[in-house]
């Protein structure tokens, strides 16, 4: 029975080895993107689980069973960033739910990030030319030679008249939301819809603020080594452990 449970710690141990893993590779991406405008981060869910594996036989009202620490979901933290000033009349932020509304050479996508910029042919692009729509999804094309101002309605007005409409988008239910690299969407699922944004604001000369700061990253970076380290213990001290009773076994033999 001994080293069933000894068994059983093993499990738990690696499963929570594998699951701090799953948190660095998602805190890296978090760490890399901590300077892209509109960047939103992602966070993890635990959960115990409990596997007729890790089991062995006991009295349920005496002894717990063994569960493995596992993350259970990945989650999008859409929470509103702060806005920085950065005077460039192409680059716009969102204070409020919306999103801009991207064509991409694979479809509609969604993002945040307002760093746009104008091609030579007048057309309001991402940094990585994917085309801005307007509130139709159509392509949205400037003049070149005329200053741009853009309201908090999302109104783009070139020489006292509307030349354009931001497509500002709104997701009734960002679960459907799937990430496509960097700052991109994409919806997924029969039940996803768009809807215009009418509480959100475009503020031009400004970007949103990645979601994931230095300070944040370096605090749980510490943390996730700490504990793989101490599980890394743990398994280290099992082997030992092992180790003896096989000892202890052969001289009582």
């Amino acid at each position: 029975m001994q080293l069933l449970r000894m068994d059983a710690f093993l499990i738990s141990a690696a499963s929570g080895m594998r699951a701090r893993l799953e948190s660095l590779e998602m805190l890296a991406n978090n760490l890399a993107n901590q300077s892209s405008p509109g960047f939103k981060p992602d966070r993890e869910m635990y959960s115990l689980y409990a596997a007729p594996e890790t089991s062995w036989p006991h009295d349920e009202s005496t002894v717990p069973s063994p569960t493995a620490p596992v993350i259970e979901k990945h989650w999008t933290d859409f929470k509103q960033g702060a806005l920085s000033q950065t005077s460039e009349p192409f680059d716009f932020a969102l204070n409020g739910p919306g999103f801009f509304s991207i064509r991409s050479d694979r479809g509609e996508l969604l993002t945040r990030n307002g760093n746009f910029r104008l091609s030579k042919s007048g057309a309001l692009e991402t940094h990585d030319g994917y085309a801005v729509l307007d509130d139709q999804r159509k392509p949205i094309i400037l003049d070149p030679a005329k200053t741009v101002e853009v309201s908090q309605t999302a109104e783009i007005r070139q020489g006292g008249v509307v030349a354009a409409r931001l497509g500002i988008a709104r997701v009734p239910d960002q679960s459907v939301l799937l990430k496509q690299g960097g700052t991109y969407f994409r919806m997924t699922g029969a039940a996803a819809r768009l809807e215009p944004s009418a509480e959100t604001a475009v503020h031009q000369g400004r970007l949103e603020n990645s979601g994931h700061s230095p300070a944040e990253g370096a605090v749980r970076l510490v943390n996730i080594l700490r504990q793989f380290e101490s599980l890394t213990k743990a398994v280290q001290i099992h082997a030992e452990m092992n180790h003896r009773a096989d000892e202890v076994a052969r001289v009582s033999g």
